[in-house]
């Protein structure tokens, strides 16, 4: 019995050995390739079975009851490539290395980077290599039709001129509703700031307006686009427009490398082919017609401001010429005939002359190199842009240091400085004005090439001086002696220290400081028209009418006089800026029970920025005598009588200070909770605290459906599935001219009748508004993502609803105070809006690849309340205005009721009567506002793009079209009471009213005579009005083939011979055709508004792109 006993325990024992040799434990340690760190939360699975478990904080894992046939262990994470290891013995330290194919499965928000299982937010990341328009200097076009609810209108195409960018439509009224720019974690700030509907006004400024444009796109990485509050929440009160956060490029242990991009671009000309443009034999038909009406007499020419071909013929008739005793002109009607007959065919092509196809070319080269200790990336880049135009010239030089250092286990740091310079010349521009009595929008001197090629007539000579501003001009004469040079200088250094005392928290510090200095100098040179204007008084009638001389009022026998009579002028304005940024940051991240994923992050941060400009007029400069001045004093006593200033100066200070906290938990990546809470002050805002403090705050959750068991079955077909649901309170701070926190003490020189009593005061320009607070967004948001047949087709949709309040606004008051109009939170608005991207892989094979990316969103916002007066002349203007009831941008047209029997338009005016010179553009009651038509948006409300991407071993082809509707354009003013013989007509013109009863045929009014003009001083409003009438609006819908590109990567063989790693060229189109506009548009670009200055439009472009790596 004892024997048998024995036996029996040793069976068991056997048995019980047996079942432990057969299963075994396996440990190891998960760590990421690119920063040595460990990798929390990545799978780790027993191939072949349901065995698998998630590591931890360390980034470590052990599996138990592995089965002894087991041999591999599968590893993955979001944005890594997928590992098989071997199961050995020993505790196995896995490498994993990114993906770039899955590296948008990772969230950049700026501050925190997350696994996408765990972000309940909205967002888009792009890849720059994906994105870029090489040949395009500034990165913020590049998101043109990328991203669903990001709307990109190129309304300036000229280097330095910000897009208007929307995300998810406008959050302002009076704000500007541009998204946060976010580099590297660190805000950035533009030296002035310019407001989206400044963005069009072709100012000098707004060659200043983009934050980011000495950023070089060869050293971008990604952008990260956060659209919703939960995405947003942890900027609080800067984010509620939405935050662009752009990556750049770093260096990586174990890889060194040298890259090389150069991009040779030429742009085409304009052709007069795509606009309606009169050419010179219908333009001369005109002419012809004024001249009958009174107006092309040479005694009306001879003392006219302006004139061209008949004034030019009128000077050379009465010209004599001592050498050869002849006039310049015959006074026969032979001699006239044929002088205006040559002008007649003479056809000039202004586009020809004033643009250039010169190559403008851009070089980068990278150097990247590391180690497990330290990684830098560095660069260096020039870009040199002969121009495109005339008189416009581009240089900038960047320079790029991104450094990463792991200083030991528990402590790392990173260190980034960026640089750039930016040289440039434009042509000379003064700021548009608007008449709001009359309507009229004017700019003085304006020399804007494209625009003079669109209004100047055919029929002149290129080589000819003709008269302008009563002095002679020639448009490439002033080019050369009327211009604008920028120098712009921006540099950025940040640096970064984490310390882990533990592996689950991680304390961050990071400062930055950020400098931005720009001159911009406008030379008017001796011999410019805008100089000779100053002293033109060829006649007695000229000297009286040119309200550029000066009559001093202290003598009442003064004749007019010049305060210019030697030299030109010069114009200097400085503009600077310094920001500090300090932000401290706590996080934990750990994993409970192998279950239960958990982070926190929390923090505080300071911003600074002291923003400085002054400005600067010297008159009398003698360029021509070796830039000495030689000033009258009669244009210091004038500009004292006007009240004038001839330099100024300009501080700005604005701080502060924010506190945030993040907590996001998830159950097995399944099901996910995140919460943030910000609380911040600034010293623009009320004096109280509940005024200038804020508390944003976001709710929100996701459910990653194909995690389920139950999914399982459906599985590949439905491979993937995500629900994400938000809810939160996000801010801005309102109109950048908004400062009123204290009463806001301005002084000014006041004005005098005699310069002898001048004096200086100090007046209350702004009541102090301790209520004045944040604008303010809650915003619900609704996200859904499918992937089919193993992801090769993925949706991505999201719904949301916003509701805008407290929005900043003028309200009129009784004055008390003295101010009758002040800022106040007297506006909110709500919208809505649906985006949908679908990306499809049609073929993949093992050398040919066909996918698809397709783009829509819809946005609708409506202004639910606003106490403010509204002008007629706000609503009808080409950039719109804000009314109840109608989108924030809303433009309205002045009703047209055709033309009357003498062929001037009528209209319905604020009276309810048909009239044709009636209309009040000052107009303010509301109800008088009633009369005026709703024509549409300003903003598109449907925009995306249809992209296609071939590839067939080393060749790919792209082809991407984008398209926008919902929006309408107003036409260019181009209709006015009285025509020169300089300017251009369009060919609408052919069916102008010419005899009576052409009014039932046509809408296009009369070229109205001199005697008509003289019957009606005020016939100007009748004009002004048809350019904001309900005639001339057109639809903004546009369908554009934006880019063509062919790419050839060099096979491994030919690279292996030249010794280096990498070979491509690339040829890229831009910008080629519109597939579909409005043909009320003839021609003119629905995104571009031709308002002269600065501004031009995006050009039609070829770039071929040489990319070299060793």
């Amino acid at each position: 019995m004892k024997k048998e006993l024995i036996f029996l325990l040793v069976c068991l024992c056997f048995r019980a050995t047996l079942a432990i040799a057969q299963d075994r434990q396996v440990t190891g340690t998960v760590t990421a390739e690119e920063d040595g760190l460990p990798v929390i939360g990545a799978s780790v699975q027993v191939k072949g079975t349901k065995t698998g478990i998630i590591t931890d904080a360390d980034g470590n894992f052990k599996l138990t009851n592995v089965p002894v046939s087991a041999k591999t262990l599968v590893i993955s994470f979001v944005g890594m490539k997928t590992q098989e290891v071997a199961i050995t013995g020993k505790a196995l330290k896995i490498v994993l290395k990114s993906d770039s194919e899955l590296l948008d499965e990772v969230v950049v928000t700026g501050m925190q980077k997350m696994d996408k299982r765990l972000f309940t937010g909205a967002a888009t990341k792009l890849n720059s290599e994906n994105v870029k328009l090489d040949g395009m200097a500034d990165i913020s076009r590049s998101l043109e039709g990328r991203a669903a609810g990001v709307s990109v209108q190129n309304v300036s195409g000229t280097f330095g001129t910000a897009p208007k960018i929307r995300v998810r439509g406008a959050t302002s009224i009076y704000g500007s509703s541009k998204p946060l720019w976010v580099v590297d974690g660190v805000i950035m700030d533009d030296v002035v700031d310019v407001s989206a509907d400044e963005l069009s006004s072709g100012d000098p400024n707004t060659l200043i307006s983009s934050a980011i444009a000495g950023l070089n796109s060869d050293d971008i990485e990604s952008f990260q686009i956060l659209k919703d509050g939960s995405a947003t929440s942890i900027y609080g009160a800067r984010a509620m427009a939405g935050v662009i956060v752009v990556t750049t490029k770093k260096g990586k242990s174990g890889q060194s490398r040298i890259s090389y991009t150069g991009e040779y671009t030429m742009r085409l000309k304009p052709s007069y082919r795509q606009f309606n443009i009169m050419n010179s034999q219908d333009q001369m038909s005109v002419y012809q017609e004024l001249q009958q009406k009174g107006y092309l007499n040479y005694a009306t020419v001879s003392n006219s401001a302006d004139s061209g071909i008949y004034g030019k013929m009128y000077e050379l008739i009465s010209t004599y010429d001592p050498i050869t005793g002849q006039f310049g002109l015959a006074n026969t009607d032979e001699a006239r005939a044929a002088y205006l007959r040559a002008a007649e065919y003479r056809n000039t092509d202004w586009f020809d002359l004033l643009f250039s196809n010169s190559v403008q070319h851009n070089h980068s080269i990278s150097i990247s190199s590391g180690t497990d200790k330290a990684q830098y990336y560095a660069s260096l880049s020039a870009m040199v842009d002969p121009g495109w135009t005339k008189a416009s010239k581009v240089e900038r030089y960047t320079a790029n240091l991104n450094s990463n250092y792991n200083i030991s286990k528990k402590i790392t740091a990173s260190l980034i400085s960026s640089a750039s310079y930016r040289k440039q010349k434009a042509p000379g521009t003064l700021s548009s004005d608007i008449d709001a009595v009359s309507g009229e929008v004017k700019r003085d001197f304006d020399i804007n090439p494209y625009s003079y090629a669109m209004n100047t007539s055919r029929a002149l000579d290129a080589n000819t001086f003709y008269t302008r501003n009563y002095a002679p001009f020639n448009i490439f004469h002033e080019l050369d002696n009327n211009y604008m040079d920028y120098d712009i200088f921006d540099l950025r250094v940040q640096g970064e220290l984490k310390y882990k005392p533990i592996s689950q928290l991680e304390v961050g510090i990071l400062g930055a400081v950020k400098y931005s200095t720009t001159s911009q100098e406008h030379y008017i040179l001796d011999s410019s028209n805008q100089a000779l204007a100053y002293r033109e008084m060829g006649t007695s009638t000229i000297r009286d009418r040119n309200p550029l001389l000066y009559t001093d009022p202290d003598n009442i026998y003064a004749l007019p006089i010049s305060i210019l009579p030697d030299g030109g002028i010069y114009e200097r304005t400085n503009n600077s800026m310094i920001g500090k940024d300090f932000r401290a940051t706590l996080s934990y991240n750990d994993v409970f029970n192998e279950d239960h994923i958990f982070n926190f992050y929390s923090g505080m941060e300071t911003n600074l920025i002291d923003r400085h400009s002054n400005w600067f007029r010297g008159w009398g400069m003698q360029y021509s005598m070796g830039e000495i001045p030689n000033y009258a004093y009669q244009a210091f006593k004038k500009g004292a009588e006007d009240n004038a200033n001839y330099y100024t100066l300009t501080n700005k200070h604005e701080r502060s200070v924010a506190f945030f906290g993040n907590v996001t938990y998830s159950y097995l990546g399944k099901y996910t909770l995140n919460g943030t809470v910000r609380y911040e002050g600034t010293n623009k805002l009320g004096k109280s605290r509940s005024a200038r403090w804020l508390p944003t705050w976001n709710i929100s959750g996701a459910w990653n459906i194909h995690e389920e068991e139950w999914f399982k079955p459906v599985m590949p077909t439905l491979s993937h599935a995500a629900l994400k649901l938000s809810y939160s309170l996000t801010a801005d701070r309102g109109p950048s001219n908004v400062t009123n926190s204290n009463v806001v003490i301005s002084s000014a020189n006041p004005w005098r009748p005699f310069t002898s009593v001048k004096e200086s005061e100090l007046y209350i320009s702004q009541l102090a508004n301790n209520d004045l607070t944040y604008e303010k967004k809650h915003e619900f948001n609704l996200g859904l993502s499918l992937g089919f047949l193993d992801n090769r087709i993925n949706l991505e949709g999201d719904w949301y609803k916003r509701n805008n309040f407290d929005l900043i606004g003028l309200a009129t008051t009784q004055g008390i105070g003295g101010e009758v109009q002040k800022f106040g939170n007297i506006a909110s608005m709500k919208s809505s809006g649906i985006e949908l991207t679908l990306s499809t892989t049609n073929i993949k094979t093992k050398d040919f690849t066909w996918s698809t990316n397709i783009i829509y969103s819809h946005v609708h916002n409506e202004v639910t309340e606003l106490e403010t007066n509204k002008r007629v002349i706000d609503l009808v203007s080409g950039t719109g205005f804000a009314m109840e009831g109608y989108p924030v941008r809303s433009i309205f047209s002045i009703p047209f009721r055709g033309l009357n029997e003498q062929g001037l338009p009528t209209f319905l005016d604020q009276d309810g009567n048909v009239t044709t010179t009636g209309i009040y553009f000052q107009t303010s009651t509301p109800d008088k506002l009633s009369f005026l038509e709703y024509s549409g948006c300003a903003d598109p409300t449907d925009v995306g793009s249809f992209g296609n991407f071939f590839k067939w071993k080393g060749v790919s082809l792209n082809v991407f079209i984008t398209y926008s509707f919902g929006n309408v354009v107003r036409l260019d003013p181009v209709f006015k009471n009285t025509y020169t013989d300089l300017t251009s007509t369009p060919k609408e013109f052919k069916n102008r009213w010419t005899i009576p009863g052409d009014e039932k045929y046509t809408t296009v009014p009369v070229i109205a005579s001199k005697r008509q003009n003289k019957n009606d001083s005020n016939l100007s409003y009748a004009y002004n009005a048809y350019n904001y009438s309900t005639e001339r609006i057109a639809k903004g819908d546009f369908i554009r083939m934006k880019e063509i590109s062919v790419a050839y990567d060099f096979p491994k063989s030919v690279v292996n011979a030249l010794r280096i790693s990498n070979l491509s060229l690339k040829l890229q189109a831009a910008n080629l055709f519109l597939i579909y506009a409005d043909k009320k548009l003839n021609g003119q670009d629905p995104e571009f508004f031709n308002t002269g200055g600065v501004a031009t439009p995006l050009p039609r472009q070829f770039t071929l792109t040489l990319k070299l790596g060793i």
